[in-house]
């Protein structure tokens, strides 16, 4: 009788350990790891804001038409950074958090040159379109005579060196995918603190340096924000994050697990910023450039709570995507709600706030009666309505994180629809600004109920 010998019994390969940050993402109580990832991002976003509050306080000084100016290109600069962070830059978060959920470290590496390549592309086309078409939008949107001429003289400079801002995000949405906040917040901190005594050098003169107007504000947003993606490419150089640059063959895959979430998002946020863009359109033409500047002065505070909402929802789009990576599909989802809830009663404080006290935000940039008439009627009607634009803004980001973006690019749209077109029909049947705004308002609120609805009954998993 011959007598076959097993095959020798070989032990499956150990699976690659698994990143403590990347357990407590999947492991964690939601709560607690949500509120201590989202403070460091919180913190940053509203000192990234203040970049643009900084500088549009140092602006008011050189009269209503500079004012009325920094108005008119806000919206477009505001449009790349909230394309470059929040919306590619959640397609890359969300792809490197994916990676790491489901144990790819290698993609996750290689990620971080396919997101440069892609944000850095973005980035030149951004200039290309506003150094060669920025008259003739900002006409479009109501400037005029000096207005104009303020706009042009900020934007060519601002828009010349936007591409930096989209090499910073590309590089702080890798390391945020991460679940790290805490280094790119830091980062955009030292930018900040840097902005603070540079924007009045530039602006106003000092010593050896000229006096460059309008002009040096915006000098010193692309000087800062240079600094911020120097800092945030050494960290990853010197291999200090989960994730390490790697000269990897470029993969169309890659490329497109980046762009299926980050074109989508890029066309929510165009939504967004095409509102208040339309919107400031329809205030120029009703009203002319003192109403533009007290609009775009309230709106400025609707601005900020993009950044606000950004500092929890970039942790929503690392928790989420992670969890959904690893097939933790209702633990995601009860991360992306709670989420959802936080970020209503934050922005909803700060709305009723600038409802109740429009002249304490308002006072900060002019004394000028229209501007604070246009800016006080628009914060009345629609900072009560603002818990609801930062419940649907979360949830988007949760949606990142979650490669489902279907039904936040349909409730953008709505919001879109409501507010322009509702907007622009009332102001034509009333005549009344106040009108508008309530237009603006209604599709606040239609954005957040909408999207909260739908993604508690489950749509992402369908």
């Amino acid at each position: 009788m011959n007598v076959v010998a097993a095959p020798p019994i070989v032990p499956p390969l150990p699976a690659p350990a698994m990143s403590p940050r990347t357990r407590r993402l999947l492991e964690g109580p939601i709560v607690p790891t949500l509120l201590q990832l989202a403070w460091p991002n919180i913190l940053v976003m509203l000192a990234q804001a203040s970049t643009g509050l900084i500088e549009t306080w140092w602006v008011s000084f050189l009269g209503t038409d500079a004012l009325a100016g920094m108005a008119l290109v806000f919206p477009g600069f505001m449009m790349m950074s909230m394309l470059s962070g929040g919306a590619m830059g959640g397609g890359i978060s969300s792809a490197v958090a994916r990676a790491l959920g489901s144990g790819r470290r290698a993609d996750a590496d290689a990620y971080v040159l396919h997101a440069v390549v892609v944000n850095g592309a973005l980035g030149l086309l951004s200039t290309a379109l506003f150094l060669g078409f920025g008259a003739q939008i900002y006409g479009a949107m109501g400037g005029q005579g000096a207005s104009l001429a303020a706009a042009l003289a900020y934007s060519d400079i601002v828009f010349a060196g936007v591409v930096l801002v989209w090499l910073m995000n590309a590089l702080a949405s890798v390391i945020r995918g991460t679940g790290n906040m805490l280094v790119p917040s830091l980062a955009v901190c030292l930018g900040v603190v840097l902005l603070v005594p540079l924007s009045p050098v530039l602006i106003f003169g000092f010593g050896p340096v000229p006096a460059m107007g309008i002009a040096g504000g915006a000098l010193a947003v692309v000087l800062t924000t240079a600094m911020t993606a120097t800092v945030l490419a050494i960290y990853l150089l010197a291999g200090r994050s989960i994730v390490r640059p790697v000269l990897a063959r470029l993969r169309w895959a890659l490329f497109a697990d980046i762009l299926r979430v980050g074109a989508v998002g890029s066309v929510s946020t165009l939504q967004t910023s095409l509102t208040v863009a339309l919107t400031t359109a329809l205030v120029g033409m009703a009203a002319g450039p003192a109403a533009v500047a007290g609009y775009g002065t309230g709106a400025r505070l609707e601005y900020l709570l993009i950044p606000l909402v950004f500092g929890l929802g970039a942790p929503l789009v690392a928790l989420v995507g992670t969890n959904i990576g690893a097939g933790q599909r209702a633990r995601a989802l009860r991360i992306a709600l709670t989420g959802g809830a936080l970020a209503f009663a934050m922005t909803e404080t700060v709305g009723l706030l600038a409802a109740a006290f429009p002249a304490a935000w308002l006072g900060l940039f002019t004394d000028d009666a229209l501007i604070l008439a246009t800016g006080s009627a628009y914060l009345r009607l629609v900072g009560p309505a603002y818990g609801f634009f930062g419940l649907g803004l979360c949830l988007y980001f949760a949606s990142q994180g979650a490669g489902r973006l279907g039904w936040p690019l349909a409730a953008g749209l709505l919001r879109m629809l409501v507010a322009v077109g509702g907007g622009a029909l009332a102001l034509h049947l009333t005549g009344s600004l106040a009108a508008l705004f309530a237009a603006l308002a209604l599709g606040m609120v239609l954005y957040g109920v909408g999207l909260a609805t739908v993604i508690a009954r489950g749509v992402w998993f369908r």
